[in-house]
């Protein structure tokens, strides 16, 4: 996946010393000073969480310049495949580690930690041109995506709708954020209609739902606000009446039933590493910053509490 953020990411640059000075982290000074750390951070995974991580490397850089940090975009179950390998050093996730990839790193000797760094609200969009239809009920949805649906047009969603073609858009299986709306809105992860089109890029779905009249797709909240003047957000019932994705909404818990934590997973072994512990303690310090500016849904207070509490034992496990 190619972002499209960086002229957001020269704002972020040029606040970067703002953001480390006020309380920030002082990942750039090592034990030796700011040009101290060197060597390559492997990061792949989640396509939602890529563009923060891209935004958090693109910062840390500004003040450690040996430090190369790539981001690729394998999906959140393709991501964990490679990180139980032993590829990667960090790995992206739009949902927590499953059983599954637990027991595949096990097998290879891989632990790590779970570090919550942005909330999401997984959001619903259709063409501008859509001008019959402002929200779904999770049972519409359902009625839409679930496992041998043959809902082919509009009206058959509901009769009030027009007879408009309807052509789905979503993500790869290999996406967390396939198994977490499936889950949610199916009842069961990776319970889903295969005929449609997948993808693990989210701009594919934002091309391919901009250019149908009759489209219908999902990815995370930051992709539908880069791309607002493009598409039509929906609201969701979740049985609470219909409520538009926004940060308040979901920090409040009121956006159901697709609001979402979003995480990256360092290897203890890549944290042995200094340059992977101070990437690691530079993203989470200027997470609220870096979430806001590079519009992710910002952790609660009480996340924010919990994040500190994993920063500590960052430290130790680093000092360790």
């Amino acid at each position: 996946m190619k972002l499209q953020r960086y002229g957001l990411l020269a704002g972020l640059v040029a606040g970067a010393l703002a953001l480390t000075a006020c309380g920030g982290s002082d990942a750039g000074t090592g034990s030796g000073g700011a040009q101290s750390l060197s060597g390559t951070i492997k990061v792949d995974g989640s396509s939602t969480v890529a563009p923060l991580s891209e935004a958090a490397a693109e910062l840390f850089r500004e003040t450690n310049k040996g430090v190369q940090v790539t981001v690729g975009t394998s999906g959140t179950g393709g991501g964990f495949k490679k990180f139980c390998s032993g590829e990667t050093d960090i790995s992206d996730a739009s949902r927590p580690i499953k059983d599954s990839e637990k027991t595949a790193c096990q097998a290879k000797g891989i632990t790590y930690s779970e570090l919550l760094v942005a909330n999401d609200a997984l959001t619903l969009v259709v063409n501008k041109d859509n001008n019959w239809v402002d929200c779904l009920t999770v049972a519409q949805l359902t009625k839409i995506w679930d496992k041998g649906s043959k809902v082919n047009s509009w009206n058959e969603v509901d009769p009030k709708f027009p007879n408009q073609s309807l052509k789905l858009f979503g993500a790869g299986t290999d996406s967390g954020t396939f198994d977490f709306f499936t889950g949610k809105i199916n009842g069961e992860e990776g319970r889903s209609r295969s005929d449609y089109n997948a993808t693990e890029d989210d701009n594919v779905t934002v091309t391919g739902v901009a250019g149908t009249k009759g489209g219908l797709g999902y990815f995370g909240f930051s992709y539908y606000e880069e791309n607002q003047d493009k598409l039509k957000a929906l609201k969701v019932d979740g049985g609470g009446g219909c409520v538009a994705p926004s940060v308040e909404a979901t920090q409040d818990g009121t956006y159901k039933p697709l609001s979402r934590p979003l995480f990256i997973y360092p290897s203890t072994a890549a944290l042995k590493r200094p340059e992977v512990v101070a990437f690691c303690e530079f993203y989470l310090e200027n997470a609220e910053q870096i979430d806001k500016q590079a519009r992710f849904v910002p952790l609660t207070a009480a996340q924010q509490e919990t994040a500190k509490k994993e920063l500590a034992a960052l430290k130790k496990q680093a000092g360790g």
